[in-house]
Formats: C-alpha cells, structure tokens, sequence
C-alpha cells in the first residue's frame, strides 16, 4: 500500500473560484486548502483555446506547487476557456465587452474547454484537456440586455454562466455539464483516484 493510500495527504485546490468547490463538494471532495495562484493569462501568440486551457491549469498548479509549505500536498487546478472557432472569448472587461460576446455566441455553437492539473506529493504532473459542445438559442436584445442587468456575466469565461440565469439560453450540450461549470467531474475525480488520493472521509 503506498503511503498516499493509507494516510490523508492534503488537497490544495489552485483556484478562487467558489462553483469549482461546490462541483467538488459534489463528488465528496473537501480541499484541505484554497490557494489561488497568480499567473498571467494573456493567450501566447497564435495559441489555441485547448493547449491554451491546459497550459494555464499547469502553470496554476506548479505556481501554487513551488511554495514550500505545499511540497507535500496534492495540488488541483484548473481552468476555463470559450471558444468560437479559433476565437478565445476570455472574462469580459466590461459591459460593451460582454454584450460583444453574447451578440458572437447567439444561435451559434461553440466550445468549453477546461485544462484540468494535478501535482502529487511526489512531483508527478497529470494534465489533460476536455471539451463541451454548447448551442446556444438566438438572442434577442431583450435577452441580452436582461442578462447584463444582472450582472452574472462579470468574471465569466464568454460573459455566461450556464449554471445561473444564462441556462435558459442553451439549447443543447455535448459532453460534460461539470466542464462548462468550470471543473470535469468525471475526469477529476479519475484522476485523483488513480494518483491515490483519498479524501479524509474515505
């Protein structure tokens, strides 16, 4: 038995964000620790939303892995991106920014992607990419201004949050529901269980 596997060694969860808890919560994880990691998340040059999106979850974790108090933790982090076509629609800036990203994505089809990172104790890095398929209806002006109103857009990925107000928007999904939210349950939770993590509770 290795010694992850008999004894709690601590989570640490790369993220600010309070829907990546609650999906965790779901599936009965309770991180240790919330340490959100400060990185720039400027795409590079020419860079596609699926590389992109795993690349910024490795470079959450590793950031929040090189502080010493954590060298003997598991460190989780994750991150979101929007894509039209080749087209990164990041967290809007402000309101014109969002109505711009909500006018792109009516009636139209486009792509979550979450990079998904986990470091273990030991050092070892996994990551991976998963992908969701949204269609959204076609909105009127009426949606769109409502919807800025409330003021879910601020801090989202594409300027929507299908969780809240904006569900009433989907039409279909393809793929994982947890991805769009923010965090791939399924993957998640594999991916813990093969690097033997256990939660204190199991």
């Amino acid at each position: 038995m290795t010694e992850s596997a008999s004894r709690h060694i601590p989570l640490i969860l790369a993220s600010a964000s309070p829907r990546r808890l609650e999906l965790l919560a779901q599936i009965g994880i309770v991180p240790d620790q919330v340490c959100p990691a400060e990185i720039d998340e400027t795409p590079q040059k020419d860079e596609l939303p699926r590389p992109m999106a795993e690349r910024l979850a490795i470079e959450k974790a590793q950031a929040v892995a090189a502080l010493p108090e954590n060298k003997t933790s598991y460190i989780l982090a994750s991150d979101t991106v929007v894509a039209l076509g080749r087209r990164i629609l990041g967290k809007p800036q402000d309101e014109r920014e969002a109505r711009k990203f909500l006018k792109m994505l009516s009636g139209r089809r486009h792509r979550v992607y979450s990079g998904l990172c986990l470091i273990t104790p030991e050092g070892k890095i996994l990551s991976r990419a998963v992908m969701t398929a949204v269609s959204l209806k076609r909105l009127a002006q009426r949606d769109i201004d409502s919807y800025i109103a409330s003021g879910e857009w601020q801090g989202k990925a594409g300027a929507y949050a299908i969780q809240g107000l904006a569900g009433r928007f989907v039409k279909s999904i393809n793929g994982s529901y947890s991805n769009v939210v923010g965090l791939p349950l399924f993957e998640t939770a594999n991916m813990l269980d093969g690097c033997g993590y256990r939660s204190k509770n199991s």
